[in-house]
């Protein structure tokens, strides 16, 4: 066969074999929580916000909810302030929260470029706006760590609204409390939320491990699907800990909250989204509930 058609049969292939999950995956919502290094190369990102988009063009409703923590540490030591962190979450004084709302706010409105320069039209906001995220006071075992917000209540009816007039949602994890301070929240706290109030059907994390392992130092324990009974076994018996313990705990509350697949994906590799979702095999683990429906 002509190398040429050959190449060419090898796209359609592909195609044919993501027609099923486009079917399954028409009009539902996936949350897509963008984070880590992918956020930082000018490439991976790109290459990222083209997934998303593409995922929207295809017929599915994403909500991108974005961090930016690199990036807030850079523009304190910047500024000649020194990063604070306890227990993993970043401590919050008046100060840092001025910065790290101007930081989001920049990284919000750079995605949104991006998305619309690829021809979808995004909406960027902040969970300030019309109360999208409403939070309480956060503290680390007790811990006072400043303006560190913990979502108690996610105004879905904005998002519904937006996604309703075809746009694409992006958030930034920037809330309210009763008496309107304002406080940054854990981006991977502010997807979950988002993905329980809308009853996601995926939420995504792209991050910079390639997913969860049985034993850390060895790439060949990868777990390809995670039940969450063997999630909380696996946190039980001490194999997840550190920075992926919250994580982990998030994915689980996200299950039992209603979304029916949680991924956990290595954003370093490129269109890792669109690996896990349109192939058979996928990349990264998948984290369900434990009749893997």
């Amino acid at each position: 066969m002509d190398q040429k058609l050959e190449k060419y049969l090898s796209k359609a292939e592909v195609l044919i074999e993501a027609l099923p999950y486009i079917q399954r995956f028409n009009r539902k919502v996936i949350v897509v929580k963008y984070g880590g290094s992918a956020m930082v190369d000018e490439e991976l990102k790109r290459r990222v916000i083209q997934d998303v988009t593409l995922l929207k063009l295809v017929g599915f409703k994403p909500i991108i909810v974005h961090g930016g923590g690199k990036e807030i540490s850079s523009m304190v030591s910047r500024l000649g302030m020194e990063p604070k962190f306890i227990n993993g979450l970043r401590v919050t004084d008046e100060a840092t929260m001025e910065i790290a709302e101007m930081v989001l706010c920049k990284v919000n409105k750079s995605l949104v470029q991006l998305v619309e320069s690829l021809g979808v039209r995004a909406i960027g906001i902040s969970g300030k706006d019309g109360a999208l995220l409403k939070v309480n006071k956060k503290y680390s075992n007790g811990e006072d760590i400043g303006f560190v917000g913990d979502v108690k209540d996610v105004n879905a009816q904005i998002l519904w609204d937006l996604l309703e007039k075809d746009f694409l949602p992006i958030v930034c994890p920037i809330g309210m409390d009763d008496d309107y301070n304002t406080y940054n929240i854990n981006a991977d706290d502010a997807a979950c939320a988002i993905a329980q109030a809308m009853q996601a059907e995926k939420l995504a994390f792209l991050t910079d491990i390639e997913g969860v392992y049985k034993d850390p130092k060895d790439p060949e324990t990868l777990i390809p699907v995670l039940p969450i009974s063997e999630a909380e076994k696996l946190i039980d018996e001490g194999y997840i800990g550190g920075g992926m313990l919250p994580k982990i705990q998030n994915c689980i509350d996200a299950v039992n909250s209603g979304v029916s697949k949680v991924h956990i994906l290595d954003g370093r590799i490129p269109h890792c989204l669109l690996l896990e979702i349109f192939t058979n095999k996928g990349i990264g683990t998948a984290i369900l509930k434990d009749d893997g429906k």
